[in-house]
């Protein structure tokens, strides 16, 4: 019985010291064992990761010049808790909340007196700035404006949840501060309650460090690094900034970037995790080409992945964001816009200019002008004050702005009727000087004159345009069928959208557009923005009078007038204009204009500037024999109109190499076409031909 139990103990050791053994064998014979696998994976899974930044991409004019650049700076930064006590109302606020503690006296006094201190501290901050580099006396009031009026916002939101105002907005955080503001002030018409109500809020901008000064040199930096060595709430800190060298110029079209906390933009990646927006990180604010080429601009963070012993293991490159090139001459732009900002309008004309400028061969956009402008660099501060005025700086006039054409629309009327055989080149409609029949319009010549084009000339097609007879267009738009009506505008490109984002974003998830109108080519405003002519609501009978002079209901847009006169000189060929140059030229699409219609329609624009009565021959005759040395044939056209009143000039400009321009400009206010906007095309012109655009300038600019 002894040596059997001896005999399986023996037998039982000999088996577990075999398994043992092949274990051991498996665990040196194996090149990649289980355990070390799994030590891998733990290593792995203990490991760090660290992302990769990345650069935004540029935006670049035709010429390479740079409009938008992540701009790496030092900056002196100052801290909320600090800049705040320069606010008034905040002041008030932190002296209120003292008076209610128990020693309300005391309180109240030690409160005032740490104002006073962190005032004279802040003093002393702007004045060493001051000697560092241009400092703006209200730069931290900018800042403690805008933390406020987000402050202010937040309060009223949490204060009454149930306010109507919620339910004229898509969202919450589409209502404008002002609107907001205006609902606080009469739901809590209390001053210092309000103030209560904002000083208990907190929000994220409250814990920030704001860029106060940027410093531009090494000794700068040592500088402000040395007298800002022991004082609290002010620090120099690296920081990549999207920044604009042409500040205000083009300003509608470039866009501008804001952080990126809006539901748009989390749902823009949300499925790429090196992608998706990290706290802090910007991101291109609707509307402008920063926000349209988002998923160009942006580019994608790398990563580095180490193991538990900081081995790297695995690396992902970052991706810089691509360059966007657009079609604009930014130095022709900020010409432009430097002149009618500056020009001695009539006291009539508003602050409100829009001006195209087209290369008629490729359709592209050389200028895209709206006034006002604002600072790209100042925008992020400046925001709630732009959105609140009323001169709408943040809208694209020259292709978000509607307008009633005026008779800049007559040559198209004209080439209807030519084209549909509803009248022939010498058929006379004649003006006499007498008001119109009840229901039609009544000439500009008899309102201003008490005269009538009949006593000027035969009152026939080239005439007609040259002399701009509201009796003679009326009558002949009345004379179309409106379905042929509309069909013409809309082939010229009226009632629908000019402009199309790049073709890599075109047809994918990312893609945007800038905001545009169509326009209204009927008698009621179409639902819709990419209408087919069959769905654009109809033109009633009465109205086809009106939109012979370019009024009723139809409305335009600067740039879709340019490319109109753009088809025009090229012979009835519509070319979709582009602003990005990664876009391929449109293809041509033949209007099948005839060659009789088209010489009618240059002749009548060109009598209008270069034929004594002509609308525009006043404004340019002193200058005609310059354009003839130059080089520069002119075709325009002037329009006015009322109710609104604005004041219109566009055509064209060729030379004999076969260089075109087309060009478009709408002053509002203006009551005239040929004294309030033909003027700033003469002179618009000339800068053209100075850049080389067209013609063959006296004086070139040096450099280009």
């Amino acid at each position: 019985m002894y040596d059997k139990r001896i005999k399986i103990f023996i037998i039982f050791s000999v088996l577990l010291l075999l398994v043992c053994l092949a274990r051991l064998a498996q665990m040196q014979l194996l090149a990649v064992s289980r355990v070390e696998h799994e030590v891998a994976e733990l290593k792995e899974r203990r490991g760090l990761t660290q992302q990769l930044n990345t650069l935004r991409g540029k935006i670049l004019d035709r010429s390479g010049r740079i409009l938008a650049v992540d701009e790496p700076g030092f900056w002196v930064h100052i801290d909320y808790e600090l800049s705040c006590f320069l606010d008034e109302r905040v002041q008030k606020g932190k002296i209120l909340s003292a008076a209610k503690k128990k020693d309300p006296e005391l309180s109240t006094s030690d409160m005032k007196e740490k104002i006073h201190n962190r005032i004279e501290e802040i003093q002393q901050i702007i004045n060493i700035c001051a000697q560092l580099g241009d400092i703006e006396p209200s730069e931290i009031q900018k800042i403690n404006d805008f933390i406020w009026n987000r402050r202010t916002f937040q309060a009223w939101r949490e204060k009454f949840p149930n306010s109507e105002v919620f339910n004229n907005y898509n969202s919450k955080i589409s209502i404008p501060l002002s609107v907001a503001i205006a609902d606080f002030n009469e739901k809590q018409p209390d001053p210092d309650k309000q103030i209560e109500l904002i000083s208990k809020v907190n929000i994220a901008e409250m814990n920030q460090k704001w860029p106060l000064l940027k410093l531009n040199t090494d000794d700068d930096i040592f500088a402000a690094q040395l007298e800002f060595l022991n004082v609290d709430g002010v620090e120099i800190l690296p920081i990549v900034q999207r920044s604009y060298p042409y500040d205000t110029v083009a300003a509608q079209t470039i866009g501008w970037v804001g952080l990126a906390t809006q539901q748009q933009d989390r749902e823009l990646f949300e499925n790429d995790r090196l992608s998706r927006y990290l706290e802090g990180e910007v991101c291109g604010r609707e509307d402008g080409v920063e926000y349209v080429c988002e998923s160009i601009l942006r580019g994608r963070r790398g990563e580095k992945n180490f193991d538990i012993d900081k081995q790297l293991v695995s690396r992902i490159e970052s991706r810089l964001g691509q360059d966007v090139v657009l079609t604009l001459d930014i130095e022709l732009q900020k010409r432009i816009e430097n002149y009618l900002t500056s020009y001695n309008h009539d006291p009539n004309c508003g602050p409100g200019m829009s001006a195209v400028i087209l290369d008629v061969a490729t359709g592209d956009i050389l200028a895209l002008v709206s006034l006002p402008v604002y600072d790209l660099n100042r925008i992020r501060y400046d925001y709630d004050n732009l959105a609140a005025d009323a001169n709408k700086p943040l809208i694209n006039r020259a292709i978000n702005a509607l307008y009633p054409p005026g008779s800049v629309v007559k040559p198209l009327i004209l080439i209807a009727g030519l084209e549909t055989g509803m009248i022939t080149t010498d058929e006379v409609i004649p003006c006499p000087a007498q008001p119109a029949p009840e229901n039609w319009p009544d000439c500009w010549i008899y309102k201003d004159h008490r005269s009538g084009h009949s006593n000027m000339w035969e009152n026939i097609a080239r005439n007609a345009i040259k002399g701009s007879c509201n009796i003679y267009f009326s009558h002949l738009a009345d004379r179309l069928d409106p379905l042929i009506l509309q069909h013409w505008l809309f082939m010229f490109g009226y009632g629908r959208i000019a402009l199309s984002p790049p073709e890599t974003i075109a047809q994918t998830e990312f893609s945007r557009n800038l905001r545009q109108s169509p326009g209204i080519i009927s008698s009621s405003v179409p639902k819709g923005e990419d209408l087919t002519v069959e769905q654009i609501p109809p033109l009633r009978d009465t109205e086809r009078r009106y939109f012979g002079i370019g009024q009723g209901t139809l409305r335009v847009t600067p740039l879709q007038v340019a490319n109109t006169m753009a088809t025009i000189a090229r012979g009835g060929i519509v070319k979709a204009p582009r602003l990005f140059k990664e876009m391929q030229h449109s293809q041509d699409v033949p209007l099948k204009i005839s060659p009789e219609t088209l010489a009618i329609v240059f002749d009548g624009m060109s009598a209008v500037i270069n034929e004594i009565n002509g609308t525009a021959n006043k404004e340019f005759g002193p200058v005609l024999y310059t354009f003839t040395e130059q080089d520069v044939k002119l075709y325009g056209k002037t329009g006015s109109t009322e109710a609104p009143e604005h004041a219109w000039f566009a055509g064209f400009a060729e030379d004999d190499t076969g260089r075109k321009l087309a060009f478009a400009i709408v002053v509002e206010g203006g009551e005239h076409g040929s004294s309030d906007a033909a003027p700033l095309v003469r002179d618009i012109i000339q800068f053209c031909i100075e850049y080389d655009y067209i013609g063959q300038a006296l004086h070139p600019i040096q450099g280009i």
